[in-house]
């Protein structure tokens, strides 16, 4: 309550002081609000406020706000110097932020995005193929014996396909992957290098319809089909549009940064 007088008090005070002050819509102490302070906060908040009445609750509202921050301003209770730290570090990063926002805002046309699309093709085709695997399971902790056991698994599917029984089949059967398995042992396309080293390099060295021996992973023994041979594709360029507009844009933002910061002299001592 106390404080809530000093407030009302502070602005009475500034107010009757006001006098014939053109501009000026009150004044707090020797704080004078002007106008045009008050439509940049409209501006900023984006309140576009035509009601009188509202104008002036809202004019009432940041009135208050400013005697509360000049009164606290002047108390001994804040450390003024890490405040006003505070403050330096907020306007700087406000300062960048809303440059570059606005920097930035048409640097990257359409146009731009579909030469850099066009200019840098390879980048955006992706070798895939379609296959299908049996996994019988291993880790880390299993003994030489366990592993061994889990191989002799895996080459018993391995014989079964060879001597003519269904991949599908014997997936479903044998493979420890449980999702795939019930697909018949069908994992979908797979990008090159999206998976691991030695399976990719294994399927993408298989022609279509070849069934590899078993092999190693950190996931277990596999034994793998290529259902469909590999083929290039390229990614469209609604799929990729927004990565390339981020790529432009932040070097744009470098260019600029680097302009920027050549204007001015930085010396340490």
């Amino acid at each position: 309550m106390r404080l809530q007088y000093l407030m009302t008090l502070v602005l009475i005070i500034g107010l009757t002081a006001c006098g014939n002050t053109g501009d000026h819509l009150a004044k707090i102490g020797d704080l004078a609000i002007t106008q045009k302070q008050f439509d940049t906060f409209l501006k900023f908040k984006r309140m576009n406020v035509q009601d009188e009445t509202r104008r002036g609750r809202v004019l009432d509202q940041y009135l208050e706000r400013e005697a509360l921050a000049e009164v606290v301003s002047r108390q001994s209770l804040l450390d003024a110097d890490l405040v006003q730290a505070e403050l330096n570090e907020f306007r700087k990063e406000m300062l960048i932020s809303r440059y570059f926002e606005k920097f930035l805002r048409d640097k990257v046309t359409d146009a731009a995005v579909q030469n850099y699309y066009t200019t840098h093709a390879a980048d955006y085709q992706e070798r895939k193929v379609q296959v299908a695997h049996i996994l019988i399971r291993t880790n880390p902790k299993m003994s030489a014996t366990e592993r061994e056991a889990k191989l002799t698994v895996a080459r018993e599917a391995y014989s079964r396909i060879n001597a003519g029984k269904d991949f599908a089949k014997i997936a479903r059967e044998y493979s420890e992957d449980k999702i795939s398995a019930k697909k018949g042992g069908d994992l979908g396309w797979i990008k090159e290098g999206s998976i691991d080293p030695r399976f990719s390099k294994r399927v993408f060295e298989l022609a279509q319809g070849e069934v590899s021996e078993p092999f190693e992973t950190p996931f277990g023994f596999h034994v793998v089909k290529v259902i469909s041979s590999p083929k290039t594709v390229k990614r469209p360029l609604t799929a990729v549009s927004g990565d390339i507009r981020y790529q432009l844009r932040a070097l744009a933002k470098k260019a600029e940064l680097e302009r920027l910061l050549g204007q001015v002299e930085i010396e340490k001592k």
